[in-house]
C-alpha cells in the first residue's frame, strides 16, 4: 500500500511522485502536526523482512502512512522518543479508529489527542479544520460537503481513505477520559489520505476461476462502501446485478431479510467481526459449504465456524492460524484456487481408485468362483500366487497410478458437489458393473474356447499355456482399465487426455507390464506360468485393449440413474448449483436497464408531444434514474441538459434539442451497459 492522493489544509496531493513538493507547500505548523500524527498514532515499525530487506512491519495502512512520512523527511523513531504516549486507544475494527494522547512539549498540563481512522467517522467528530494558512476554521455545511466529496472521489478510485485529526485537552479532561472510549469530540481536521491497495497480479483471473467452478466470492471488508465497490469491481467480485451493503445495514436486517438478500449479496463494507459470523451462519443455514478468510484475532470465531477457514501465513496472527484449517503461506487469493484444484483432484483420485478397486475385486471373485465351480478338476482360473500379484496391482500400484495425477483446469469446469453427495455415482457403478461383466465373460470364453482359438494342443502343456494366457489377459485388462478409470465424469470421453504429463501413471504402467513379462517368462513354478510366444502375447494384449472400446460404449449409454434410485454426477443430489448465478444477475440487471430506458424514452416522447403544455411525467423520469446498486458510483444518471425534475417546463420543441436529448440518453445507456 502507498499514499497516492491526499488533501491536507486545502492543499491536494495528486500523485505519489509529488509527495515532497506537496509537503513543502504546507504551513509549518501543519507539517509538524501531520508528521507527529503519522509517527505517534501508529504501531508499525521498521525491521528486516524474510529476505533481510529493511521495510515497515505492521498494519499495511500504517506502513503506507509511515512510508509517506519518510519521503517527507520524517524520522519516526526520534518523534516517538520525544513524545511518550500518555494513553493509547488501539485500532478497533468496530470503531474504525485509533487514538493516541501525548503531552504537549513545552506546555504544562496540556495534552494533544491524535486520532486517525475511517474518514467519515473522523469527520463526524470534527468541528474545525486547518485551512491553507494553518488556521483553525469552523466546519460549516459547505466545507463538510466538500470534504465528503473528496473522500467519495478517492473511494471511487479504489483508494482507502484515512483521516487525521487532533485536539488539545488539559489534564482535567484527560482524567475524565475512560479507558475504553477515546475523546473524539470537537476534533480539528488535519486532512485525508488516499492509500492505494493494488490488487495482486492474477487476482481477477482467480476470481473468474472461482465463478467458473461454481464458487461464489463475497468480499467482507472494513472499507467504506465506495472503496469496497471499486475494489470489488476491479477484482471481478462485484458484477452487474450484484448488491453491496454495509455492516450496520446487515445487522439491522431480520434473519428473513438477510436470507432474501444473500443470493445476490457480493460486497459488505464497514463490517465487524460479528458480521462475518452472521454471514457464515446464514449461509450454512442455506446448506452452503462456506470457506472464510481472515488474518486477525477477531476473525477467529468466523474461521472456526466456517467449514473451511483460511488464515494468512504472513499477516495472520497466531490465534487466527490456530482457528483456521488451512494457512495460506503467501497470503495470496490465487492459493485458494490452487487449494480448490487440489481438493477436487484428491476427491477425484479417491473415486478413480474406488472404481478400479471394485471392478478388479468383483471380476476376480466371480472369475475364481465360477471357474472353480464349473471346472472338472475344481481348479480356478487364477492360482493363489497369481491372485496375490493381482491384489498388489489393484491395491498398491493402482493407488500410486491413479492418485499421482496433478490437478488440471478441467476440475474447475464443473460445479461443487453437495455436502452429503454419494461417493460412488451412477456413472461409476455403471462402469464398475459393465467392466466386471465384460472381463468375467471374456476370461471364461478364453478359458473354455482358448485351445481352439489359438490352436493349442489338448495336452498338459497346452492347458498350461492357456491358463498362462488367461492370467496374462486378466492382468492386461486391469492395465487398460486403469486408463479407463483416469476419467470418471460422464462428459469426459477422452481417457488419454493429459496422459503425457501424468508421469507417475506412466511409470506405474511400465513397471506392471515389465513385471508381468518377467513373471510370465521366468515365473515358472512360483506363478504356475509358462513362457508365451509372440502371437500369444499379441492375443492377450489385444484382449486387454478391448477394455477401452467397452469403456467408451458404457460411457455412451443413457442415464438411467432415476430407474435404479442412484445419484448421477449431473443430478441435483450431486451438484451444488448457486441459487442465482452471476450470468443470471447480469441478465436481470440488463433487462432492468432496458425497462428503465424504455420508460425514459416514453417520457421524452410524451414530453415532446405535450411540450406546449409544459408538463412531463416526473415519476417515470425518477423510475429511470433509480440507482442500480451495481452501477458505478462515479457515473450517475442525470437528465440531459435542458430537462430538470424541479422545473416542469421542458424546452424540447426544437428538433436540435430533441437530437441532443437522444444523443445524451444513448451515451448514458452505453455507459450503464459498460458498467
Amino acid at each position: 500500500m502507498t499514499v497516492v492522493r491526499g488533501v491536507v489544509a486545502d492543499v491536494e496531493l495528486t500523485s505519489r511522485a509529488e509527495a515532497q513538493a506537496f509537503f513543502k507547500t504546507l504551513p509549518k505548523d501543519v507539517q509538524s502536526l501531520l508528521l507527529e500524527s503519522i509517527a505517534i498514532n501508529s504501531t508499525a515499525f521498521e525491521g528486516p523482512d524474510d529476505q533481510g530487506h529493511i521495510e515497515f512491519i505492521g498494519s499495511k495502512s500504517e506502513c503506507a502512512l509511515l512510508g509517506f512520512g519518510k519521503v517527507c523527511g520524517l524520522d519516526y523513531r526520534s518523534v516517538r522518543a520525544d513524545n511518550k504516549p500518555a494513553r493509547v486507544y488501539p485500532f478497533s475494527s468496530e470503531k474504525k479508529t485509533m487514538t493516541t494522547i501525548i503531552p504537549v512539549v513545552g506546555e504544562s498540563d496540556q495534552f494533544r489527542v491524535h486520532a486517525k481512522g475511517a474518514s467519515e467517522i473522523i469527520l463526524r467528530s470534527c468541528t474545525k479544520y486547518m485551512d491553507k494558512d494553518g488556521k483553525c476554521v469552523d466546519i460549516d455545511q459547505t466545507v463538510r460537503n466538500e470534504l465528503l466529496r473528496r473522500i467519495s472521489m478517492f473511494a471511487n478510485n479504489a483508494l482507502r481513505t484515512f483521516a487525521l485529526a487532533y485536539k488539545v485537552i488539559d489534564g482535567a479532561e484527560l482524567g475524565l477520559c475512560s479507558d475504553d472510549e477515546a475523546p473524539l469530540s470537537d476534533l480539528i481536521w488535519i486532512g485525508v489520505m488516499g492509500i492505494q491497495d493494488p490488487l495482486r497480479p492474477g487476482v481477477h483471473q482467480a476470481v473468474e476461476d472461482c465463478h467458473r467452478a461454481g464458487v461464489i466470492v463475497r468480499m467482507i471488508t472494513g472499507d467504506n462502501i465506495e472503496t469496497a465497490r471499486a475494489i470489488a469491481r476491479d477484482a471481478g467480485i462485484l458484477t452487474k446485478g450484484g448488491q453491496a451493503i454495509t455492516g450496520p445495514q446487515w445487522r439491522k436486517m431480520t434473519p428473513e431479510q438477510q436470507h432474501a438478500i444473500l443470493p445476490r449479496l457480493q460486497v459488505m463494507a464497514r463490517s465487524s467481526p460479528l458480521d462475518k459470523q452472521i454471514m457464515v451462519e446464514r449461509l450454512q443455514e442455506r446448506h452452503e459449504v462456506v470457506a472464510m478468510t481472515g488474518d486477525g484475532t477477531n476473525d477467529s470465531p468466523a474461521l472456526k465456524l466456517a467449514d473451511v477457514g483460511f488464515s494468512m501465513g504472513i499477516a495472520g496472527t497466531e490465534v487466527a492460524k490456530e482457528a483456521s484449517d488451512i494457512i495460506l503461506m503467501d497470503d495470496d487469493f490465487k492459493s485458494i484456487v490452487k487449494a480448490l484444484r487440489w481438493g477436487r483432484a484428491v476427491n477425484d483420485s479417491v473415486r478413480k481408485f474406488l472404481q478400479f478397486q471394485l471392478t478388479v475385486n468383483i471380476t476376480a471373485v466371480l472369475l475364481t468362483f465360477i471357474s472353480s465351480v464349473f471346472s472338472s478338476d475344481g481348479q480356478s482360473a487364477l492360482t493363489a500366487v497369481q491372485l496375490l500379484w493381482v491384489n498388489m496391482i489393484m491395491d498398491t500400484l493402482a493407488a500410486l497410478a491413479l492418485a499421482t495425477e496433478g490437478p488440471t483446469d478441467m476440475v474447475l469446469d464443473r460445479p461443487p458437489q453437495q455436502r452429503h453427495s454419494a461417493l460412488i455415482t451412477f456413472e461409476m457403478w455403471r462402469m464398475i458393473l459393465g467392466q466386471a461383466l465384460f472381463q468375467v465373460v471374456i476370461n471364461l470364453l478364453l478359458l473354455n474356447y482358448g485351445l481352439e482359438i489359438f490352436h493349442l494342443p489338448v495336452t498338459k502343456q497346452g492347458v498350461a499355456v492357456l491358463r498362462t494366457m488367461v492370467f496374462n489377459s486378466f492382468v492386461f485388462l486391469q492395465v487398460f482399465n486403469q486408463i479407463n478409470c483416469r476419467r470418471i465424469q460422464p462428459n469426459e470421453f477422452n481417457v488419454f487426455a493429459n496422459i503425457h504429463n501424468d508421469t507417475g501413471f506412466l511409470l506405474v504402467q511400465v513397471f506392471i507390464v515389465a513385471s508381468q513379462w518377467l513373471i510370465i517368462t521366468y515365473g515358472g513354478i512360483a506363478f504356475s506360468t509358462v513362457p508365451l510366444n509372440g502371437m500369444q502375447w499379441t492375443g492377450t494384449l489385444f484382449i486387454g485393449m478391448l477394455s477401452l472400446p467397452v469403456g467408451l460404449a458404457i460411457r455412451m449409454l443413457p442415464d438411467l440413474s432415476a430407474c435404479f434410485g442412484l445419484e448421477s454426477a449431473n443430478s441435483p443430489a450431486q451438484q451444488h448449483l448457486p441459487e442465482v448465478s452471476t450470468a443470471r444477475m447480469r441478465i436481470e440487471a440488463s433487462v432492468k436497464d432496458v425497462q428503465r430506458a424504455v420508460k425514459f424514452f416514453g417520457a421524452i416522447r410524451n414530453a415532446q408531444q405535450t411540450s406546449r403544455a409544459g408538463k412531463i411525467d416526473d415519476s417515470v423520469s425518477h423510475n429511470f434514474l433509480e440507482e442500480d446498486p451495481c452501477r458505478s458510483p462515479t457515473r450517475t444518471s442525470t437528465l440531459p441538459s435542458g430537462l430538470t425534475t424541479a422545473a416542469p417546463t421542458v424546452p424540447v420543441s426544437a428538433s436540435s434539442s430533441w437530437t441532443k436529448v437522444k444523443a445524451a440518453v444513448n451515451n448514458n445507456s452505453l455507459n450503464n451497459n459498460k458498467d
